[in-house]
């Protein structure tokens, strides 16, 4: 790919250059937007593949060894704990001035002689609009709303608190289930440390006992939750414990008491309700990247003014809300 360039050394991006490295780096295109969801892809599990719906979940039934007995058969059912993860088809037709994106990315110098030899511009554009749709899927992951006549990433897909919400109505997490534990009082600087101290100490044996995965990313719990709760957290407990070494060492993003849970920000949280805690193998991302649905192309329908054009399946989904997977925080209101 080669971009063409005037007398004078000045970068003109064309709209075949865009066209044929649109079509050329389909696929590594396609994954930046899914990499652009950052340090997210951190604390949740991407499942690729999924276009509609796909059943995931959990087998649950009692094995146990007894002692010796030839004749002893255990008939009792094994319960398969689906559910369904679903991701939705989204597209993106976007009108650009090449060259306005190409001064975005370079500002007002222009660059010349050799430095353009070997300098894929178009790909570089390209790549910059295909983050910017992961940079708004992460805005978007805990508050989005499935709203079928949406126009904006906010009306794409269920977010994670949206699921909860609908878990919680449906009474499916509950306090009597052993999933749900509900604030009594907001959290503020003057008591953070003993209600998320509560809080922590509420979930499941099996829960807080899960196994560490074998990649470092999947090792402990993280606490899904606003930056402001960090913010309380952090000023409680430098009140109350002053410039101890643990403060020091952890900074606090570590629930004191429980080292292997780790506070997880989201600036989407930020007018959340919830607070959440489970493992990154239960927080499920639903996308596609390996059929020919998902696309991104340059088309031209005006002389000077040309479209970015994409497609990507996207959805969300816990793999399971049974107490040893998920423990939901309600916020008092």
């Amino acid at each position: 790919m080669a971009d063409s360039t005037n007398p004078a050394g000045k970068v003109i991006i064309t709209p075949d250059s865009l066209a044929q490295s649109a079509n050329k780096y389909r696929t590594e295109l396609l994954k930046v937007a899914v990499l652009s969801l950052g340090y997210a892809l951190n604390y949740f599990t991407v499942r690729t593949g999924i276009r509609g719906s796909e059943t995931v979940g959990a087998i649950d039934g009692n094995f146990e060894l007894g002692p010796y007995d030839p004749y002893r058969v255990d008939r009792e059912n094994i319960n398969a704990k689906g559910r369904t993860l679903k991701s939705y088809f989204g597209s993106i037709v976007k009108e650009f001035d090449p060259n306005s994106v190409y001064q975005s990315i370079y500002g007002s110098s222009i660059v010349k002689g050799d430095g353009l030899k070997n300098v894929p511009i178009a790909l570089q554009v390209l790549s910059l609009m295909a983050g910017k749709i992961g940079k708004s899927l992460l805005l978007h992951l805990f508050d989005a709303v499935r709203n079928d006549s949406g126009t904006k990433t906010v009306d794409l897909f269920n977010g994670v608190d949206t699921v909860t919400a609908a878990e919680i109505t449906a009474g499916n997490i509950a306090t009597t289930k052993g999933n749900l534990f509900e604030f009594s009082e907001a959290i503020t600087s003057n008591n953070a440390v003993d209600l998320i101290t509560a809080f922590c100490r509420a979930a499941s044996d099996e829960l807080l006992e899960c196994e560490d995965g074998e990649d470092s990313k999947a090792k402990g719990l993280n606490l899904y939750v606003p930056r402001s709760v960090i913010y309380a957290y952090r000023d409680d407990y430098k009140a109350t414990t002053g410039n101890s070494p643990i403060y020091d060492q952890f900074n606090q993003m570590v629930v004191e008491g429980f080292p292997n849970i780790r506070f997880v920000p989201f600036a989407g949280k930020a007018n959340s309700k919830f607070m959440q805690l489970s493992q990154r193998n239960n927080m499920l991302i639903a996308t596609d990247q390996l059929g020919d649905l998902e696309n991104i192309s340059v088309e031209k329908y005006h002389p000077f003014v040309l479209s970015f054009v994409a497609t990507l399946f996207f959805g969300f989904d816990y793999e399971s809300i049974d107490p040893s997977r998920l423990l939901v925080g309600k916020f008092h209101e």
